[in-house]
């Protein structure tokens, strides 16, 4: 093997030292939790709000539609439909004022007067970097009824509460359980959405941002959100386009579609569910991280107005209208909407309407809005793969790019935290980079040219050590001694002595004396002992024959 071949063998081995393979380099995490840590960046509590001056008149009673009313009751207990006890007849009665509330309160005196504020929490979610955000179109608009209805239940809560306690004195001696009561202030709150006047109405629509420097507590505040495009409530379009202006580098979910997922996929809701948002048993941090449910996608139905919605068995609450739900790839192939409700008006978690995403693009590209990718997910995405493998060390210098790009990020602080303590506690799996690997690998090449180098000059050293060992022979030099010799030359002409002088010694030719003053006399003690003839026992023919056989010899030679 050549010393390219012994580089280029070198060079492999190297290149398969630099490119570590892993047999299973991936821990169990599930599904849900990867896909919330990417994407719940990108979900935002917003809120709608309207504010207001009410006025609402004192309700009074229709006495003869009253009267009325008792009459009937009277007959229906007679005649075995009502239950005798006093309970069961007071419950009945209030069921059917509710029923027709108008009938039995009209509008008295005096007006009643409050400045209200009212409104609800939805969920939205960036699609691009610099501001853009979808939500459900019901969340951030109401109709007039839906309006006073809110009204009547969060601004005159005082106002209902005091005129149903005036009604149920009437019954005090019955000891009013939850349910009587209940009847009691819808019985109000309805009398006061029919009649209530709002002036001076304004509407301000928000998201709900990280404060700087990363997180959520009380300091974070809404920011004013731009009502781009609206659609129609459910069952048409329930879809919403909002701008805040003044972004950069927001976190961003990818949409996918909608063949994305079919009967019998699991789906994933994120969003702000209201039973944790209204309570008050849990701290604003708490409620402002968003929840991920999951259930399968039972069927696609169309609405009346021909709006295709998937229904899906995952959860979901008052809260989460707007969210985004997820596949298991953690791409958008809907938006959470709606879900049942009982015969009662009560919500029920079991079932879930799904806006398709195909519809949201359909609605994005008419306003040349196109979905981008931040390079804040892009980057924060990449830390996460590596914090999931455990490769603490590599994923901290990404959050820390995040954390530039995007100082209010949501959770990159707590990342940064949870890596720099891993690497502390010595639960590091980082492997060594791709440089290192090639250094060692530089390195590798290195050592092993310069030990060829080394064995190359250690070989030469030993052959001239044994060429110095080679015994002498008389008749032709040692042959290494002899390449050193310059190149064979006809001898040079010499005048012819006298002829009685044929016989003696002539001075040799000039090469015969170069090589005879640099190797000695080659003609010294015979190899088998006795003395050899001397040169001047030996005339130039026989002298000049040696030398030619020597030439011959050293021309037959390989070359070392």
């Amino acid at each position: 093997m050549n010393l390219r071949k012994i580089i280029v063998a070198t060079a492999a081995v190297s290149v398969l030292a630099a490119s570590p393979a892993y047999a299973d380099e991936t821990p169990d995490v599930p599904i849900g939790t990867r896909l919330a840590a990417k994407t719940h960046p990108a979900v935002q509590l917003t809120s709608l709000t309207y504010t207001g001056q009410v006025s609402v008149p004192t309700p009074a009673v229709n006495e003869a539609n009253l009267y009325a009313l008792v009459d009937k009751i009277t007959n229906d207990v007679l005649a075995g439909k009502i239950a005798q006890d006093q309970r069961s007849i007071a419950k009945y009665m209030f069921e059917q004022m509710n029923a027709n509330v108008g009938a039995y309160l009209v509008p008295g005196t005096p007006n009643r007067v409050v400045d209200a504020e009212v409104g609800g929490m939805c969920t939205g979610w960036w699609v691009t970097p610099d501001g853009y955000m979808v939500t459900g179109a019901h969340c951030v608009q109401m109709g007039d009824k839906e309006l006073n209805d809110v009204f009547a239940q969060q601004a005159l809560t005082k106002f209902y509460e005091e005129d149903a306690q005036g009604i149920l004195e009437m019954v005090k001696d019955l000891s009013p359980d939850e349910e009587m009561i209940k009847l009691a202030e819808n019985l109000f709150i309805n009398f006061n959405a029919a009649n209530m006047q709002v002036n001076g109405l304004k509407k301000e629509i928000a998201v709900v941002q990280a404060h700087p420097g990363g997180g959520v507590d009380k300091t974070a505040k809404p920011i004013v959100a731009e009502l781009v495009d609206v659609g129609e409530s459910y069952p048409g379009k329930d879809y919403a386009l909002l701008k805040v202006n003044g972004q950069q580098n927001l976190p961003t979910v990818p949409l996918g579609n909608d063949a994305d997922v079919q009967v019998g996929s699991t789906v994933y809701i994120s969003g702000f569910p209201g039973l944790v948002t209204n309570t008050p048993f849990f701290s604003l941090e708490s409620k402002l991280d968003p929840a991920l449910t999951e259930g399968p996608y039972n069927a696609l139905r169309t609405t009346d107005k021909g709006v295709p919605y998937i229904q899906t068995q995952a959860p979901s609450y008052h809260g989460n209208s707007g969210g985004p739900v997820f596949s298991k790839d953690g791409d958008v192939i809907g938006m959470l909407i709606a879900g049942t409700v009982s015969q009662g008006g009560e919500a029920s978690e079991n079932e879930s309407f799904v806006l398709p995403v195909s519809v949201i693009k359909e609605k994005l590209n008419e306003k040349g809005i196109k979905p981008t990718a931040s390079a804040t997910t892009t980057r924060w995405n990449a830390a996460l793969d590596a914090f999931f493998l455990h490769h603490y060390s590599q994923a901290l210098p990404i959050f820390r790019e995040v954390q530039a790009l995007h100082p209010t990020h949501p959770w990159v602080a707590e990342y940064i935290t949870n890596s720099q303590q891993a690497i502390t506690a010595g639960k590091d799996e980082t492997p060594q980079s791709s440089s290192f690997w090639l250094l060692v690998g530089a390195g590798v090449i290195v050592a092993i040219l310069l030990g060829l180098v080394l064995l190359r000059l250690l070989v030469k050293n030993a052959k001239r050590r044994k060429r110095a060992q080679i015994p002498v022979y008389h008749g032709a030099p040692p042959y290494q001694a002899a390449q050193q010799i310059p190149a064979y030359q006809p001898p040079q002409a010499h005048p012819l002595p006298p002829a009685e002088s044929t016989t003696r010694y002539r001075p040799p030719s000039q090469p015969y004396q170069a090589y005879q003053q640099q190797h000695g006399n080659p003609y010294g003690q015979q190899q088998g002992g006795g003395p050899v003839p001397q040169p001047q026992d030996r005339n130039v023919a026989d002298l000049e024959r040696e030398l030619e056989q020597l030439r011959r010899q050293l021309g037959n030679r390989p070359p070392q």
